[in-house]
């Protein structure tokens, strides 16, 4: 489908294409949602293909910049910067990087997943772009009798090389780490060009310039108004693999054909859900929040080869397909889930991509990206990820090395946050006494591997590894490895020591064992709480031990007190003025009460009034939540998105379950947006939800059945719907207190549950 760029507008085109009966669920995507961030950072209108290493978008990406300052020549990482920049531009030529940039409007901009258009006002220009795999493909107009320049920019050390007046070729130090190798075509002839190094000295005449920071101008002699085609090919490979990616996937110069292609792709990646019902806007949000989780990670395998940050080599292995680009902090919990669901070749290639980087770096990797692991955030959650999939039946890894490098990262690796490498004084302590010390509020750090602003983080590190260890155990018990089981499930024990009966808060504790003195679960610990939590406070944090949600219940006196302190959650106060809560957690965004919907930790937490009898109160909250929170426009989503990660919360959430606890495969139930869902399965096979009646009143569940037998429990398991089936549940506007409040029905969660014995086998 092609689109008048010049008449209609972005938002409006998103209005227009939904309301035909028969769109595609690519038409549904808007870019453009939360690209205004209420504190921290933005979406950007990102242009790719599902899950390929080719990103483009607009620089900046936020919603609210006056002026584009360029394109990407590629997006190397989610938010961890770009290689190269290209502009059009007339007149005059500078080297003055600011000059290039142009005023433009959204009303005259195309954001979609595989297209993307705009009018750049100053210079009256007309650009447009598509994508292949590792390829992109530009056509640009000049609508003024001006001179008509084509900047280009190597943002760090690298190189331009004229090859002939079709013809550039080049590269870009990125990160310090790795090259990133460019070969661009272009249809008509330019008749002239020049580079400056970086004290912007012109070099004309000389074919290649290599240093730092070069840029490049190209001039083409055309008529106003005929468009000129610019095609580019990457690599992290080699210049040679450049040119040979972008004479496989854009052989020849049809725009029209490959951004078709490119719209056949996101349609079968996205239509592997399909919903009816709901309003357009939910379907515009549910849409774009499945796009988002295709982001990530990104397939850098080139014809066999593939470059790894990780031990700084070209590898030759035609039998991997590397994936990099995860945050896995922000991704085990519901995106890695999803596509272990919708794509689980993808996802077990992906955990072969952990495997490889272990053998290569030597640990399992936390934040793998493109120049090795990054760490960041606290946890080893590749556990959790690997756990999560094996118990679904994704097999194709190697499952015993996999499980050496998880069993190393919890033997040998440090637990601080945002440090790599092996274990410090504080791990060690962790092991004997099974929690991480910290230390009380006036005292001064007094090892030197802690973060100087990451802090300690003692009790979230305590909390997290005490789940990373429940799924390795898990892991291990399915692997005969019963020894380590048996070690394991001690460790996952762990979060019980922390827990302080008297202020019913997991709590610091210093070396000596005694509680830190005058603590406030809610304000103590610093700039987001970093010295005992991560971003968020006590509050948030009293709710994270997804695999032990029985032994939390009881900690927290029963199934009655449980509900009311999760009720008391979305209704307690700041405790300050809000202007300075939010300058102390500029993490605690999209807040009800104490509740944080913009921050990872808090996803799980309206699902667990499953496990204490009162699912209606899930059902509740989840459409209250995703309503208020996630809504299309600009401000549609409540804080940082993380490339994945508060999307697959939104999608798992419209179609109506949700994953608790990855490393368990239970599913528990919240409310369907839609009235009719269908999620197909890699099997050929489809799970259906069908919601009667659902709306924004109606709810409520009132009654259910699972594959045509009533069911009262608010979950299923994975093998419910494997092979496919079907969930019927009757909707209502009020609740229904009965169902799934029994006990025997709430979500299996203690240790070592019945249905992990079940799948595990």
């Amino acid at each position: 489908m092609k689109y008048n760029f010049l008449l209609v507008p972005a938002f409006c085109l998103i209005l227009t294409s939904c309301s035909q009966k028969n769109s595609d669920p690519v038409d549904f995507v808007n870019p453009n949602i939360g690209g205004i961030s209420p504190l921290l950072e933005t979406t950007v209108p990102l242009v790719n293909l599902p899950n390929s290493m080719m990103r483009i978008n607009r620089l900046p990406g936020n919603y609210q910049a006056e002026k584009i300052n360029g394109f990407p020549f590629i997006l190397c990482g989610h938010r961890n910067g770009t290689a190269g920049l290209l502009m059009p531009a007339a007149g005059e030529i500078s080297t003055d990087k600011k000059r290039w940039q142009s005023y433009y409007d959204h009303d005259y901009e195309v954001c979609t997943p595989y297209y993307y258009s705009v009018w750049l006002e100053d210079p009256d220009i007309n650009l447009e772009f598509t994508v292949a795999e590792k390829s992109s493909f530009y056509q640009i107009t000049w609508n003024k009798n001006k001179q008509k320049n084509l900047m280009m920019a190597v943002n760090t050390s690298g190189s331009f090389n004229v090859i002939d007046n079709n013809t550039v070729e080049g590269y870009e130090v990125y990160k310090n780490k790795v090259k990133v190798y460019f070969y661009i075509k272009t249809d008509k002839s330019f008749s002239s060009d020049s580079i400056w190094d970086a004290g912007n000295n012109a070099a004309e005449g000389i074919a290649t310039l290599e240093g730092p920071r070069p840029s490049l101008s190209l001039t083409f002699n055309v008529p106003e108004k005929e468009k000129v085609g610019v095609k580019m090919g990457i690599s992290f490979v080699d210049a040679e693999q450049a040119r040979r990616n972008l004479e496989t996937d854009i052989p020849g110069w049809n725009f029209e054909s490959l951004e078709a292609k490119g719209r056949e792709k996101w349609n079968n990646a996205l239509g592997k859900i399909e919903v009816k019902g709901g309003t357009l806007d939910q379907k515009t949000v549910f849409y774009t929040a499945l796009y988002r989780t295709y982001e990530r990670m990104v397939n850098i395998s080139e014809e066999g080869r593939y470059y790894s940050g990780f031990d700084d080599t070209i590898h030759n292995d035609n039998d991997t397909i590397f994936y990099v680009d995860d945050w896995m902090w922000d991704t085990y919990r519901a995106a890695h889930p999803l596509h272990a669901m919708l794509n689980p070749d993808m996802e077990g290639m992906k955990i072969q991509s952990f495997v490889r980087m272990y053998e290569q770096g030597g640990w399992m990797p936390s934040f793998p990206i493109l120049f090795g692991d990054n760490p960041c955030m606290n946890g080893h959650h590749s556990a959790a990820i690997i756990a999560d999939a094996y118990f679904k039946g994704i097999r194709n890894y190697d499952i015993e090395k996999a499980y050496e490098g998880l069993r190393k990262n919890a033997m040998e690796a440090t637990m601080l946050p945002w440090r790599n490498g092996p274990m410090c004084s504080l791990d060690t302590f962790y092991l004997e006494k099974g929690y991480y010390p910290a230390l009380n509020q006036d005292e001064k750090e007094t090892v030197a591997m802690v973060h100087p602003f990451e802090k300690r983080q003692a009790v979230a590190i305590t909390l997290g590894h005490s789940y990373d260890d429940w799924c390795l155990a898990q892991l291990a018990k399915a692997l005969n490895k019963n020894d380590d089981y048996e070690y394991f499930l001690k460790r996952s024990h762990n979060f019980y020591n922390l827990f302080n009966s008297e202020t019913g808060f997991f709590a610091p504790r210093t070396a000596d064992g005694s509680w830190v003195k005058d603590f406030d679960p809610k304000l103590s610990g610093g700039l987001g709480n970093r010295d005992y939590y991560d971003e968020n406070n006590g509050w948030t944090y009293l709710w994270d031990v997804q695999h032990d949600v029985a032994g939390l219940v009881e900690l927290l006196g029963g199934r009655e007190k449980f509900v009311s302190r999760l009720d008391r959650l979305f209704i307690e106060g700041l405790g300050m003025w809000k202007p300075d809560y939010l300058a102390k957690f500029p993490d605690a965004t999209g807040q009800v009460g104490q509740f944080v919907m913009g921050n990872e930790p808090s996803l799980h937490i309206p699902y667990l009034y499953n496990y204490a009898g009162a699912p209606w109160k899930t059902q509740k909250r989840i459409r209250l939540l995703l309503d208020t929170w996630f809504t299309n426009s600009p401000f549609g989503i409540p804080g940082d998105e993380d490339g994945g990660g508060l999307s697959g919360f939104v999608v798992f959430s419209s179609i109506g379950f949700y994953p608790v606890t990855p490393g368990t495969p239970v599913f528990n139930i919240g409310s369907p947006v839609f009235t009719n869902v269908s999620v197909k399965l890699q099997n050929n096979k489809t799970f259906s939800i069908v919601a009667k009646k659902s709306s924004r009143q109606n709810k409520y569940i009132q009654k259910a059945t699972l594959n045509g037998k009533e069911w009262n429990k608010p979950w299923f398991s994975w093998d419910d719907i494997k092979d496919g089936g079907e969930l019927v549940l009757e909707m209502g506007s009020r609740p229904n207190y009965l169902w799934g409040s029994d006990p025997a029905d709430v979500p299996p969660s203690k240790l070592d549950n019945q249905v992990l014995k079940k799948v595990s086998g």
